[in-house]
């Protein structure tokens, strides 16, 4: 499953906010729906059931209610992709990661064994299908998101390698899995940001402190906010005892012990980390030409840099829907080498399903921001996640195609638009700008009334109230930009004929 994520500490990012953002994309030969819901706790179930590794999981009897973007269409399984829950966690699950076979020798995959010759049905793992929803509605802090997945991966392990995000008002934490059952994680600096692109990402990694600090990590109290490093109990032996520290000077590096070291990352991931670090700090380095510090296929692009700066949703938006604009990779370039034109693999592809942005502000109620198809044509707008329902234009995704909603109405855009591209391409800027500048209107506009109101249920009706006119202006956004998309590709079809009739 190819995905990209960017996640903004709160010094880094233009009000505070810790900001995770992900796309969501389906692997290559299909398109997965998906819709925006609110998941109760009498919805969620005391026993889970993966659907694709069949293993069993009990769950607590509290849950709390969550915000979720799963699947609209049956058969895999929920993909919940991710959420804000009541108490202002938020989470994103997952980006599919690499490793290599030292890794997956020593500790392999848990995938699902069907009964077969004689044998019983052995269940596989935990996955990008079940994550969210088997964590997201019990813990109270980012801290503990890592330690409640940190504890199922030891137990259940897991059939694939991901990388997942916390975050909560005043922290980011990102876990990579590692092998079946081991796990690392790390704290996003405060003043930095975090780019991943399908890849094992994380470059430095204090396996000693992780360690010593382990009976810290349970605890919220201020003298332990210093913890940066959290991973599973054994790690240090499991390096050990299979020689997965490639370091000469005893520093370790966890890219170079457990991820991958292919050919094709060079051209599926590295690039899209270069794109991201190259529009986020254009004169901190070098990116191109002769003497560039970093190309697109750089093994050692950093994992987290601090801004040149600060960071705003629009700047998530932008990278996240790159296509490599103002270089010779773009595939609509109309200038430099032709032979390098989509030499790379973009990251607003055109199997985005949806890009998900969840703000926790310091000030005000927690925002998801989604965007759903390809990123380089739709727009993002904000929803608050205080809510007990969401607007049916985002709700009542099905797999029938439909202008009834914003997934549909959107995929549809971005195919008219990418045939149309030369005439389309200033159509989508105005609808990408409208959409934006609207968004921050209606944002302001209930911010400043959820600000004077203490009640609870009013609170809640007034976040209700907003989302709806936001998916409204999204409608008819849509609707006009999809008009005018319409028209363009029309105009260059085949059997296009100047003369009208007489």
């Amino acid at each position: 499953m190819g995905c990209t994520t960017i996640l903004v500490g709160k010094k880094a990012s233009y009000d505070g906010s810790t900001m995770i953002a992900r796309n969501d994309d389906s692997g290559s030969g299909h398109y997965m729906p998906k819709k925006f819901v609110v998941v109760h706790p009498q919805e969620q179930p005391r026993k889970y059931k993966s659907v694709i590794s069949h293993v069993e999981i009990d769950l607590p009897d509290d849950p709390m209610g969550y915000t979720s973007v799963p699947n609209a269409v049956d058969g895999e399984g929920i993909w919940a992709a991710s959420g804000v829950n009541e108490a202002n966690v938020g989470m994103t699950a997952t980006e599919t990661i690499t490793s290599n076979p030292r890794v997956l020798g020593a500790d392999p995959l848990v995938t699902y064994q069907p009964a077969k010759d004689g044998k019983e049905e052995a269940a596989g793992g935990i996955g990008e299908e079940d994550i969210v929803s088997i964590v997201l509605p019990y813990i109270h802090s980012a801290r503990e998101g890592v330690i409640r997945l940190g504890s199922i991966l030891e137990k259940y392990g897991t059939y694939e390698m991901n990388g997942i995000a916390f975050q909560d008002q005043n922290e980011i934490w990102w876990l990579e899995t590692i092998g079946g059952h081991h796990w690392m994680a790390r704290k996003v600096p405060d003043e930095a940001y975090v780019v991943m692109p399908n890849q094992l990402g994380i470059d430095k990694f204090d396996l000693e402190k992780a360690l010593r600090d382990q009976e810290k990590y349970r605890c919220p109290c201020e003298e332990y906010a210093d913890l940066e490093y959290m991973c599973s109990a054994d790690l240090k032996e499991f390096i050990s005892k299979n020689h997965l520290d490639l370091s000469m000077d005893g520093v370790l590096n966890p890219r170079d012990a457990f991820g991958s070291h292919d050919d094709s990352d060079h051209v599926y991931n590295t690039a899209r980390a270069w794109y991201m670090l190259r529009t986020l700090n254009p004169r901190t380095k070098i990116w191109d030409g002769p003497n560039a510090e970093y190309t697109p296929f750089s093994d050692d692009l950093p994992w987290c840099m601090v801004p040149e700066k600060k960071i705003t949703v629009e700047d998530v938006k932008y990278v996240l829907s790159s296509h490599y604009q103002g270089t010779p990779y773009d595939p609509y370039a109309a200038y430099g080498d032709k032979s390098m034109r989509g030499a790379y693999r973009s990251i607003g592809i055109n199997r985005n399903d949806v890009l998900t942005l969840i703000q926790m502000r310091p000030e005000g109620e927690p925002v998801q921001w989604l965007a759903l198809a390809s990123n380089a044509f739709n727009v993002l707008a904000p929803f608050y996640t205080g809510i007990d329902r969401t607007p049916e234009y985002l709700s009542a995704t099905t797999g029938k195609v439909s202008t009834e909603n914003f997934y549909w109405m959107s995929r549809m855009i971005a195919a008219m638009a990418d045939a149309s591209y030369n005439k389309s391409v200033f159509h989508i800027e105005r609808y990408q700008e409208k959409v934006a500048a609207k968004s921050h209107v209606i944002l302001n506009h209930y911010d400043a009334l959820l600000a004077q109101e203490n009640d609870e249920g009013k609170c809640k009706k007034l976040q209700e109230e907003a989302n709806e006119k936001t998916a409204q202006m999204l409608r008819e956004a849509a609707a006009d930009t999809l008009d005018k998309v319409l028209y363009e590709l029309s105009g260059q079809m085949k059997n296009a004929y100047a003369r009208s009739d007489a």
